[in-house]
């Protein structure tokens, strides 16, 4: 399966901002935004140039697709299904990405980063109702159960991401018992819910084009 492999703090100097990419390292002093907060590139000090409407929009699209790490195609049948449904479209986006399960087993803090819980759903760490789900694009509901398997639950990886996910918080749609190791979707995340500032409106103009 595609997915980009190359230096993902070069994504976050990109963007100007945290995209938490690279779990634990991102609180850190270690985190490439609070060491050297410039574009990257031999010209990423220099002046920039002016950004017209139709790279404020490009911008805001890319990175939101660097946040929930999905490809360009995945990320345009995304927004046409946000699109078909009743709305409001940039909305209705955010809240498709949210309940991805890998976004889910992240947020519910079994992985530090989305690229790991992307590969705990590959590797079959993860069930959704008491099946395996090895999909990381799985859409969950609300009353969906999200689980580690019971053969996983010595996984250090996992152990630790919980320890780490208690000074993190839990998203108010989430409800996490950590000593089961499951989580359970209350609710569908509502805009408020999404901390990161993006402009959803804008990527619904570049779409619209």
């Amino acid at each position: 399966m595609a997915r980009y492999r190359g230096p993902v703090c070069r994504l976050c100097r990109r963007e100007g901002m945290k995209l938490f990419l690279k779990g634990e390292r991102c609180y850190k002093e270690k985190c490439a935004i609070e060491r050297r907060n410039a574009p990257p590139g031999q010209h990423g000090q220099g002046r920039r140039r002016k950004v017209r409407a139709y790279g404020l929009q490009l911008r805001e699209k890319q990175k939101l697709r660097r946040i929930y790490g999905v490809l360009e195609n995945q990320f345009r049948r995304t927004f046409d299904g946000a699109n078909r449904k009743r709305g409001v479209t940039g909305e209705n986006l955010l809240s498709f990405l949210e309940l991805r399960l890998d976004n889910v087993v992240y947020s519910l803090g079994f992985a530090t980063s989305r690229t790991q819980a992307r590969q705990l759903v590959r590797h079959g760490h993860i069930v959704v109702d008491g099946r395996r789900v090895d999909i990381p694009s799985f859409r969950v509901k609300p009353a969906m159960e999200i689980a580690v398997a019971e053969k996983s639950r010595k996984v250090p990886t996992i152990n630790d991401a919980l320890e780490f996910a208690q000074g993190r918080g839990i998203p108010p749609w989430l409800e996490l018992d950590g000593a089961a190791m499951a989580g359970k979707v209350l609710e569908l995340p509502s805009r408020e819910d999404i901390r990161y500032p993006i402009q959803e409106q804008l990527i619904v103009e570049l779409y619209s084009r």
